[in-house]
């Protein structure tokens, strides 16, 4: 709905009053966008203005909006029974259960909570416990990579590699430690991308012997890191990884919170490697954020460990809200929207499409590289295409701005690592159509034809 430019002020004004929007720096004149309508991939805005969502909101609409089957298997779960805590159980939260382990071809134990962190928050804590049951009481670190995001709760931002996003809200909780991740943009010239990629797996395990390898719980890692650049290892990376972590008596985590649900062209991202992980995290994708709901998969026999009749042995942890039986029955539908249009193989043809729509951006002289997995897409500006100093933020800044001016919303690795905020990012939603896929490409070929020099 379009309103009047008075109400459409006076909006303004109230949101200007009352609300503190996320990773927005202080601007009392700021005035947001207040989305009042949504469809497809597209949002619409107080003022009538309609943009291609190229984000999926932040990673998470893989099916699209203004979905009413979703709509009504909320309304319908809620009228039945709205709520019963997952110290008890219900019927979508098995129904679901049964059915990532059929994703995941694979048995593990589910555990339910709200939002990406929480789910990362449970993986550490059931590794640490497991490992103190298991007789290895001085397992408590974990490793992760720079420029990985992990969530913003303590724990979970201890575990992010972003140094800005940690600025001034540390200390953090103790026992991460970081690894640099496979940047294969910038590995080193001459070197091969498999050697590179090695070389960065074996760092991993240069720190597990370096901090002792006894005290490592686990390694936690996305297939792809996302937001922190759209940084794609080669298979032999994550592989070896594994490699690594079954050698040395270290639990694998893997965080599918985006890369999950088709998103890479495969149901969840790790299926592009030849791994198990010990523990799988997921949320965004999971229900299209049409509500909220996570889940951090466990293994069975690391389950099994919690058979233990030792006081204090079982897991202490709950969550009001996690698998709310409305957001169970939401992913529900949502995961058969996925199946029956066939979403997951969807993502991969329009991955490819959008490669191909942008290939010729490959010649711009402020862009270094363009990558993706599937559906979702990484554009590193640089301001020398030989050195690949990066881009500076007014520039990258501007491409987006234009973006948007000219009706498509773009995003970027935003307040990760100081002096690398230079990569443009792309995930639109999974349903997008071919016509929405050529605005996509129409948009960001002229953006970047007008901001060529």
């Amino acid at each position: 709905m379009k309103t009047s430019k008075e109400t459409s002020q006076a909006l303004v004004e109230k949101d200007q009053r009352n609300i503190w929007h996320h990773m927005s720096k202080y601007d009392s004149k700021r005035e947001p966008m207040i989305t009042t309508k949504a469809k497809g991939s597209w949002i619409t805005d107080h003022n009538g203005n309609k943009y291609l969502d190229g984000m999926s909101g932040l990673w998470c609409v893989n099916v699209g909006y203004g979905r009413e089957e979703l709509a009504q298997a909320a309304y319908d779960q809620l009228k039945e029974m709205s709520y019963t805590s997952m110290s008890q159980s219900h019927l979508p939260a098995i129904k679901l259960a049964e059915k990532l382990n059929e994703m995941l071809n694979d048995e593990y134990m589910i555990f339910y909570s709200n939002s990406g962190s929480d789910a990362n928050e449970v993986a550490f804590k059931v590794a640490r416990q497991y490992h103190q049951q298991n007789g290895e009481s001085l397992r408590y670190k974990f490793i992760s990579r720079y420029r990985a995001y992990h969530g913003g709760s303590l724990g979970a931002l201890a575990a992010t590699g972003q140094s800005i996003r940690k600025y001034k809200y540390e200390p953090l909780t103790s026992g991460f430690l970081h690894v640099a991740p496979p940047d294969n943009y910038r590995r080193p010239e001459g070197q091969s991308i498999e050697e590179y990629n090695l070389q960065r797996a074996h760092e991993i395990e240069e720190k597990i012997v370096w901090e002792q390898k006894e005290t490592i719980a686990a390694v936690i890692m996305e297939p792809v890191i996302t937001g922190g650049g759209v940084l794609i290892p080669h298979p032999v990376y994550v592989e070896k990884v594994q490699e690594i972590c079954n050698r040395h008596g270290v639990l694998l985590i893997i965080d599918e919170v985006i890369c999950g649900f088709g998103r890479t062209g495969r149901t969840f991202g790790h299926m592009h490697y030849d791994i198990k992980p010990d523990i799988i995290t997921m949320a965004k994708g999971l229900t299209s954020a049409y509500l909220p709901l996570s889940v951090t998969a466990v293994r069975k026999d690391i389950y099994e460990s919690f058979n233990n009749t030792e006081e204090n042995s079982h897991f202490r942890h709950v969550n009001t809200f996690g698998g709310n039986p409305a957001a169970c029955a939401v992913a529900l539908k949502n995961i058969e929207i996925m199946e029956r249009e066939n979403l997951t193989n969807r993502a991969a043809v329009l991955g490819e499409k959008l490669r191909d729509g942008l290939k010729e951006l490959e010649s711009h002289p402020y862009v270094g590289d363009i990558r993706n997995q599937g559906f979702v897409m990484g554009i590193e500006m640089v301001e020398d295409k030989t050195t690949k100093e990066p881009a500076t933020e007014q520039r990258v800044g501007k491409i987006i701005a234009d973006c948007k001016a000219n009706g498509l919303i773009i995003g970027k690795n935003g307040d990760t690592v100081a002096g690398y905020n230079n990569i443009l990012a792309l995930c639109p939603p999974l349903s997008s159509t071919d016509e929405d896929l050529d605005f996509i490409v129409s948009i960001i070929k002229k953006v970047f034809k007008e901001n060529g020099s």
